[in-house]
């Protein structure tokens, strides 16, 4: 898979939706997460990234301008016996539970389906960062070709990444109206070593209308320490 610039790739579309970045930074010293979401709706685009105890949940800007939190306030992060978990929605806590129970993530992400928001039918992204084993595992639950009688269901595991490489999925391929899902295998990008540098790139990266917040995190590889950044739109 060729590697490609991590800026052009995420400008490359004005509405990718929400998108997942796992990797390893160029000196292999730090994994690292991004998660950003973007909106075009006022319900869709009211909204900030909060940290919590164990990672961060979307929470309204204004509660009074909130017309439907079902699928728009979840928690994206959550950390569990050294992993992190990063999803665009609430499969976030099915994961968790799962491996709470010493279940696993794909046994957590085949009881559920994508979102049911028709048109769109918007796909579940989901991610866990696992240093103690040094691997990544990515997923995509979406509608075979926009068909709701159907999901399929995709799972990624990547083992030993290489410094320097991240993964990249997002929700829409493009914008549109309904929105085409993501199609493909994550997207292979380039990573390098600074956090805020990173976080820079992602978020001058995203379409300026569209964008909303993000989430950055660095987490040491030896350690399990981390660095977090989160950027919001609305303040």
């Amino acid at each position: 898979m060729q590697m490609r610039s991590l800026s052009q790739e995420l400008s490359s579309t004005s509405y990718p939706g929400r998108g997942i970045i796992l990797g390893k930074s160029s000196d292999g010293k730090n994994f690292v997460i991004a998660y950003f979401i973007m909106g075009r709706s006022e319900n869709s685009r009211n909204r900030v990234f909060e940290l919590t105890e164990d990672g961060i949940v979307t929470k309204a800007f204004d509660e009074s301008k909130m017309l439907d939190p079902s699928l728009i306030i979840y928690p994206p992060v959550r950390a569990i016996n050294g992993m992190t978990i990063v999803t665009n929605g609430d499969q976030t806590n099915t994961i968790y539970e799962y491996l709470k129970s010493g279940k696993t993530f794909e046994e957590a992400l085949r009881t559920r389906t994508f979102e049911p928001d028709a048109p769109n039918y918007t796909p579940r992204i989901s991610g866990i960062v696992d240093p103690k084993n040094d691997r990544i595992l990515m997923s995509i639950l979406k509608a075979e070709g926009g068909n709701p009688d159907t999901t399929l269901r995709f799972f990624y595991e990547y083992n030993s990444v290489q410094n320097g490489t991240g993964y990249y999925i997002h929700t829409y391929k493009a914008d549109g109206n309904p929105l085409p899902s993501f199609e493909g295998d994550p997207v292979k990008v380039s990573v390098g070593n600074d956090i805020d540098s990173f976080t820079e790139e992602i978020w001058n990266s995203l379409d300026a209308d569209n964008k909303i917040s993000l989430f950055t995190r660095f987490i040491s590889a030896d350690t399990n320490d981390t660095v977090t950044r989160i950027i919001n739109k609305n303040k």
